[in-house]
């Protein structure tokens, strides 16, 4: 008899439908094919022990599953579910009239428990979009699953169960997630604040134009001073997180396997914060079987790297094309997948080994041409792209001492919501784009127009400090996001001064 049940495979953050073909007839063996993966070559042991342990018999004949479309290379452990009840429904120990409105994903365990899967999200969309009534899966995995409406998503916990559930011994009811209630209720519940910063008002500054504009941005002083605390903060005065966005994010950590089991949908924006022994594929992401790396787990959100001159080169020369298109795309012989990487970058560094060039108070003890050495393990074309450049200077005694409430991440937020609204107004006609960061040259042309003072301005600092065209882009896209917060439709004098102050980097005292 011939059986056919549905599930699907993951490539990228989108998910393709996979029929699981089973026949049983005269013999004694047990062949998968459809360019199955270990795992799941390995899975008629898991699938027989959990048959036997339900109280039911594996079919001691010739068992032949067929993944289709058989071209296509099938990976991992969630074709278990799918698989075993094709092999009971084919043996007529199970109803094989409602297999054809569902689809049915999860991992065995020997006792018949269902494990988690990957990319449950991915696959319920596709499942609505194949026109399937339901999508049976873990009950781990239930709640992301759930997001899609127009779809009865049943969480299961054993193998038992979905028997139940297609012989009709057992009622179940779908999981229900209001998406917007969801949403909203939990929407930008952050536990750090900006007013625990003591002092640094220009570094938070500094930080208020990055989340404004969607700005790169590199913190340089020495240790202690307060990079990390600071980067750590960010997130809770970027604008919250609209529905598209967190659909789009939640997807991407649903893939990667990060979602926990009680989380529908991410209402926060992703911080994330790699040590500097990554490599490259942990980074931008790959592997035999590719997933995302940091760089797409951190879209729409912030990529901090803490100590970046410990970083191994390689790893950050090939974050340079993702800064500029926004997107990884990873591509192997067989496939080729795509991954968003719409991040903000926020590294940090100490000026020296030591940690102490240009300190105030303590002297470097670094040795001639130590600290060129140092900075040097950052490239010019990756500090090109960073837009922010800015010097952290430790905090005096009086200020950490002071009494003085500092302001809130909540009013910081507000004035940050308020120059999104001017960009939001400016790109409304243009598809992807929605912040300054992200206007293309020819954009900053347009867009950013300046006075014969300003250009005056501007070629006496590009000459001083032998800035690239890049950084002259970068330049204007930062004084025109400082123009949006202080709420002129002009790039004036003072806009475009504050915005060249923004780069360190580029200044003889730091470039030798």
């Amino acid at each position: 008899m011939l059986v056919k049940t549905f599930g699907s495979a993951v490539f990228g953050v989108d998910a393709l439908t996979i029929t699981i073909e089973v026949s049983i007839g005269g013999g004694n063996k047990y062949h998968i094919v459809g360019l199955p993966d270990n795992a799941i070559k390995e899975s008629l042991r898991r699938i027989e022990s959990a048959i036997q342990t339900t109280g039911l018999r594996m079919p001691r004949q010739k068992i032949v599953v067929n993944l289709a479309p058989a071209d296509i290379r099938k990976e991992g452990s969630a074709y278990d579910l799918p698989i075993a009840i094709g092999i009971l429904a084919a043996s007529g120990q199970l109803e094989d009239r409602l297999l054809a409105d569902y689809f049915i994903m999860g991992e065995l365990s020997l006792d018949g428990g269902l494990q988690p899967i990957k990319g449950a999200l991915p696959i319920s969309i596709q499942a609505r979009a194949s026109g399937f009534k339901g999508f049976i899966l873990p009950k781990d995995n239930s709640r992301e699953a759930a997001i899609v409406s127009e779809l009865d998503v049943y969480g299961m916990k054993t193998l038992g169960e979905v028997i139940d559930f297609f012989n009709g011994k057992q009622q179940f009811k779908p999981v229900i997630v209001n998406t917007r209630d969801e949403f909203y209720h939990n929407v930008s519940s952050y536990e750090q604040d900006f007013a625990d910063v003591k002092g640094q008002q220009n570094i938070k500054r500094a930080l208020e134009i990055a989340a404004a504009g969607g700005h790169n941005l590199i913190l340089i002083g020495p240790p202690g001073a307060g990079k990390t605390m600071l980067a750590k903060r960010l997130p809770t005065i970027l604008p919250p997180l609209n529905l598209q966005e967190a659909l789009e994010t939640t997807k991407i950590h649903s893939v990667a396997g990060k979602l926990n089991a009680l989380d529908a949908l991410m209402t926060e924006r992703p911080y994330r914060s790699p040590h500097h022994t990554i490599s490259d594929m942990a980074l931008v992401g790959g592997g035999v079987n590719p997933q995302p790396g940091e760089i797409s787990l951190a879209h729409n959100g912030v990529l901090f790297l803490d100590e970046l001159p410990e970083f191994k080169r390689s790893v950050l020369e090939v974050m340079r094309q993702p800064l500029e298109d926004r997107q990884v795309t990873i591509s192997r012989a067989r496939l080729s997948v795509a991954y968003p990487a719409s991040f903000m970058l926020i590294a940090s560094m100490n000026p020296c080994p030591c940690g102490f060039y240009n300190h105030p108070e303590k002297e470097c003890i670094c040795g001639p041409g130590i600290v060129q050495k140092y900075l040097s393990k950052i490239s010019g074309p990756l500090l090109d792209r960073i837009d922010l450049h800015v010097e952290v200077t430790p905090v005096n005694f009086n200020e950490l001492a002071s009494m003085q409430t500092a302001e809130k991440s909540a009013v910081i937020r507000e004035r940050v919501m308020s120059a999104r609204t001017f960009q939001d107004r400016r790109f409304e006609q243009l598809q992807g784009i929605h912040y300054n960061a992200q206007m293309s040259p020819n954009m900053v042309r347009n867009i950013c127009d300046i006075n014969d003072a300003g250009r005056s301005l501007i070629k006496r600092a590009m000459e001083k400090l032998g800035l690239s065209a890049r950084a002259y882009d970068r330049i204007l896209k930062v004084s025109r996001t400082i123009a949006d917060l202080a709420g002129s439709e002009k790039i004036e004098l003072e806009h475009l001064a504050e915005a060249i102050h923004y780069r360190s980097l580029d200044r003889e005292r730091w470039t030798g």
